[in-house]
């Protein structure tokens, strides 16, 4: 079985770490997102992977001229924005795909059980199936309520908070029977979750399902910082887990880095603070400097005594002057 991976978008939210490369070539505990992404599909079996492509496609090319994480890859770069299903079309026409594949988005970490997931499609007869997953605020995804079999009533995209017919939300994995293709029109921007879906439900022939496994979009900066707390903790049942403190990083004996991550090369100074943070490659935390709940991109130095708080998000090679405070905002502003 093949699988296509969506890694086309901006990456806005992530902005501006995504300036200069895509969301899915940031790191998660040191290891870029995209391995962990089609890891995930290879320990299930699947390791014919087609990247659906669009920003920035020669960041995956240089790092990954063949393979990723044990699957073989395909390249399809698409010629313009196709939106989700006109991407999905696009790169299964242009790899072959002409029988059962499986499509998951790039910025989405799972443990969902692909091999049961598969079988449910199987058994259901399904034209298409959706993993589901449970939300306390369903307004920002596709809400998704099913009868007790499975077969899916309806398809909400985004509704207005307190509207929702269901708090289970479409969570980016879908079993494609290749009809699915036949109703999308090639070259076209195509929403798979306002058109494709909708016309599958019309039909009967659409599905979902929910294992309760772990699940998080890691598209805005609190949820790019939780996915990796999460590792820390334990939450995730990951092969083989990178080291929260890159073996090459100097730590000074009376600095404190507690519950975070520090990519390779980093130097954290004395009496410096680093809590439930994300530190890239080559970051300098000089003496006495704080950084809290947020994210410092690479080769990047946070001068002596100042203070990164409040999910602040700083961009590559930049510099936070002695004693400056960023609290909550993304240094430089200017970052499109």
């Amino acid at each position: 079985m093949r699988a296509v991976v969506l890694v086309g978008g901006l990456g806005t939210r992530l902005r501006p770490l995504t300036l200069t490369r895509p969301k899915q070539m940031l790191p998660i505990v040191n290891r870029p997102m995209i391995e962990h992404v089609v890891g995930h599909l290879t320990r299930h079996g699947i390791d014919d992977v087609v990247l659906s492509l669009g920003y920035r496609p020669d960041g995956f090319r240089r790092a990954y001229p063949d393979t990723c994480a044990g699957a073989r890859l395909h390249y399809a770069v698409e010629p313009e924005r196709l939106d989700t299903a006109g991407a999905i079309s696009f790169a299964a026409r242009d790899a072959g795909i002409d029988e059962r594949f499986v499509v998951v988005n790039g910025d989405v970490l799972t443990d969902l059980d692909l091999t049961s997931f598969l079988a449910f499609h199987e058994r259901s007869g399904a034209e298409g199936t959706i993993a589901l997953h449970k939300v306390d605020d369903p307004s920002r995804y596709g809400v998704v309520p099913t009868d007790p079999d499975g077969r899916v009533l309806t398809f909400v995209e985004k509704p207005p908070p307190g509207t929702a017919p269901s708090s289970m939300i479409n969570a980016g994995t879908y079993a494609l029977e290749p009809d699915v293709l036949d109703r999308i029109v090639p070259g076209r921007p195509t929403s798979v979750e306002r058109e494709v879906f909708p016309g599958m439900v019309a039909d009967g022939s659409l599905y979902a399902v929910d294992d309760q496994a772990y699940w998080i979009d890691t598209g805005s900066p609190q949820e790019y910082i939780q996915a990796q707390l999460d590792l820390l903790d334990g939450l995730r049942g990951l092969v083989d887990p990178a080291e929260a403190v890159d073996r090459t990083a100097a730590v000074a004996p009376d600095a404190r880095v507690t519950r975070s991550v520090v990519g390779p090369g980093s130097i954290i100074g004395p009496g410096a603070r680093v809590e439930d943070a994300v530190l890239l490659d080559r970051v300098v935390v000089e003496p006495r400097a704080v950084v809290v709940g947020s994210v410092v991109g690479s080769g990047t130095t946070v001068g002596e005594g100042a203070r990164v708080v409040g999910c602040s998000v700083v961009g590559d090679g930049q510099v936070v002057g002695p004693g400056e405070r960023l609290d909550g905002v993304r240094h430089p502003e200017a970052c499109g």
